[in-house]
């Protein structure tokens, strides 16, 4: 028989092995593909209009994904390599070398990798025109989106792919030259390691997985915390080190000595539920500790760079209100002509106008005793105060009597690293005169420009008028003294204002800095930063969700693809159990079990990670945590729960035909 009939009819034969591997690279070529394609897309990137560095973030991306698809294929090889073991044995008892085997399954590889790339590459094209829409509509940019066909996008892909199958290939030789006759009848059955017999050592060592985990969080909790600053990168290494050591740990014997104890507990009395969840559960837990721990890891940090990234586009309004609080910020009273030429055409707004007077202090002296050592307690700065009576213009509920002060436009990243306390005392000067204020109250709310505040977030006094006017009468040189905030009453107007805006140079204010020299800024408006907020950080998140997606369908296959390959370990057993008597609904009790821990302790494992990982430092990429958290939790938590109902129907299928 010739090589090539040989080759097809292992392949017809083969089929129910092929499916599983065939989408695989179909999958994996989709993702590239269509990423790759819409890189070179010149009709989405000239309405996107990137900067050097995304661009250049944009390509790391696609060497990321690549690395991401190279490990699913590789994986996806080894394992249908594993369900071939019998096969490539018979080949070797009949007669055949391992340098033609080698050759058969080359050849096969070889047409399975052409046919994947085509159809790939195919769904790749039209799922780019997708994606593109979404990247436009996430970055709130209009442009047509064609069907173009970038034949750059195929030769990368092409060159991609031939690399991969020549990596395949080697692996796939490696594999039947390295591993003996007798072991490649048992390669299906072989786990990750060697089960042995539990012990108290064992037990200790699992108790301490869980400690280290804890550990982990405990730690990631004070990682921005003020005494810790200066070792930042030694504890984010103690952190990863702990959490993962611990997870590996958790898997290798806590779950396993849980799941023993619980049967020990039964003292031989088992269930069929027992029988086929708490035993494959024990023992697959513990062998294959050393996948699940990598999948947990990914699967924490894809969530964990995802919710940041989307914490970052979803706080990017408030961002813009910090640096801009208001639709527009006129300084240094600046803009008569923009307020002209909004009366002109008859558009209604509001107006605020903020008085401004410098004083230097160091508000350190507002954090708690316990960080007074800390040099920020004595490091001053220029601080500048507003009056009461113009506060009041937007907080009516404001009072303040002799030296009492309202610390006011304090928030995000600031407040979380350098939390400030109330009911203290602060000295402050300007000038010649020195005053002791004394703290009554610390909102966050956003009342003067971040120009101002240099970069928004910086705390503002407010003070009695009184007070205001004994600070005016210092000679001391500060650059800002009046802002006033226009907001307008109707949206609608915003895109005409903007034009107003733009046309009479009101964003254009020359001042004189705290050193005496003329200085040109430039303040934007409130629409104009949330674009180019949105404009920054939507490639971002749409870059970080693409991998992210890339990620979780990795874990979540390779999740699957255990499953299916143990579902066709256990089918004797299966077959055993139905010839004995029991019903397909009493097994599956037992299955339904055995999945919920197999795809949820990973889960929530991953879930817990990336949520410590986030919570330990997301002010610093916006200003709302809750809602991004929890839109991405629930993504992942759907398409985990998608691959085991698919994992649960195979299972089934596998049951019903056992008898």
């Amino acid at each position: 028989m010739s090589l090539s009939k040989l080759v097809l009819r292992s392949m017809k034969k083969n089929m129910k092995h092929y499916y599983l591997y065939f989408f695989a690279l179909i999958f994996s070529v989709t993702l590239y593909f269509s990423f790759v394609t819409l890189q070179n897309n010149t009709e989405v990137w000239a309405a996107v209009q990137m900067s050097g560095t995304a661009t250049a973030g944009f390509k790391a991306a696609t060497y990321i994904l690549y690395f991401i698809v190279l490990f699913f294929v590789l994986y996806a090889n080894h394992l249908f390599m594993k369900r071939r073991s019998k096969e490539i044995g018979l080949y070797q008892l009949i007669g055949m070398t391992k340098g033609l085997i080698v050759r058969l399954l080359a050849v096969e590889n070889i047409l399975l990798f052409v046919g994947a790339v085509i159809i790939g590459m195919l769904a790749g094209f039209f799922s780019s025109r997708v994606f593109a829409m979404i990247l436009l509509r996430v970055l709130e940019k209009e442009a047509l989106v064609t069907m173009t066909f970038s034949t750059q996008a195929l030769l990368q892909s092409m060159i991609v792919f031939t690399i991969l199958l020549i990596i395949v290939l080697i692996q796939m030789a490696w594999m039947i030259h390295h591993v003996s006759l007798l072991s490649l009848f048992s390669a299906a059955k072989q786990a990750d390691e060697r089960v042995r017999r539990f012990s108290a050592f064992q037990m200790v060592i699992g108790f301490l997985g869980l400690i280290l985990i804890v550990y982990g969080y405990y730690a990631s909790t004070k990682l921005f915390d003020i005494e810790s600053a200066g070792n930042l990168f030694i504890n984010m290494i103690i952190i990863l080190a702990t959490t993962i050591g611990g997870t590996f740990l958790v898997f290798r014997f806590s779950v396993a000595f849980i799941m023993n104890t619980i049967r020990l507990k039964k003292k031989g009395h088992l269930s069929i539920k027992d029988v086929l969840a708490l035993t494959p559960i024990m023992h697959r837990m513990k062998s294959n500790a050393k996948s699940l721990t990598l999948i947990t890891v990914l699967t924490g940090v894809s969530l964990g760079v995802t919710t940041l990234s989307y914490i970052a586009y979803y706080s990017s309004e408030a961002s813009a209100y910090s640096q801009v609080p208001g639709d527009f910020i006129l300084l240094e009273e600046q803009g008569e002509e923009f307020l002209e030429k909004l009366e002109e055409n008859n558009i209604a707004y509001d107006k605020i106008d903020y008085r401004l007077q410098g004083v230097t202090a160091a508000v350190g002296q507002l954090m708690s005793k316990k960080q007074q050592d800390n040099p920020l307690y004595t490091m001053e700065g220029t601080i500048y105060t507003i009056p009461l009576s113009d506060y009041q213009q937007s907080v009516p509920e404001a009072k303040l009597s002799g030296n009492e002060v309202i610390l006011t436009n304090y928030g995000g990243y600031m407040a979380e690293m350098f939390p400030l306390e109330k009911d203290h005392d602060l000295v402050v000067s300007a000038g010649e005169l020195e005053e002791t204020f004394h703290v009554v109250d610390i909102h966050d709310k956003s009342v003067i420009s971040g120009i101002v505040t240099a970069g928004g977030g910086g705390p503002i006094f407010v003070v009695t008028d009184d007070m205001f006017k004994s600070l005016t009468t210092q000679a001391a040189l500060y650059p800002w003294h009046h802002q006033t905030t226009i907001t307008l009453k109707s949206n609608e107007d915003i895109a005409t204002a903007e034009k107003l805006y733009i046309q009479s140079n009101a964003g254009i204010i020359t001042a004189v800095d705290d050193k005496g020299k003329t200085k040109q800024y430039t303040q934007s408006s409130y629409e104009g930063k949330r674009k180019d907020n949105i404009e920054s950080l939507g490639l971002t998140i749409f870059t970080t969700a693409f991998l992210g997606l890339a990620f979780l369908m990795t874990t979540g296959s390779i999740l699957y693809f255990k499953q299916m390959s143990e579902a066709e370990e256990e089918r004797d057993s299966y077959t055993i159990l139905r010839k004995i008597g029991f019903a397909e609904k009493d097994i599956m009790k037992g299955i339904y079990m055995k999945q919920a821990f197999n795809f949820g302790v990973p889960l929530v494992i991953g879930l817990l990670h990336s949520y410590f990982a986030v919570k330990s430092g997301w002010f610093l990429f916006g200003t709302e945590l809750t809602a991004p958290l929890w839109i991405a939790m629930c993504c992942y938590i759907a398409l985990y729960t998608i691959f085991a109902i698919l994992s649960v129907g195979y299972y089934k299928k596998v049951v019903r035909q056992s008898l």
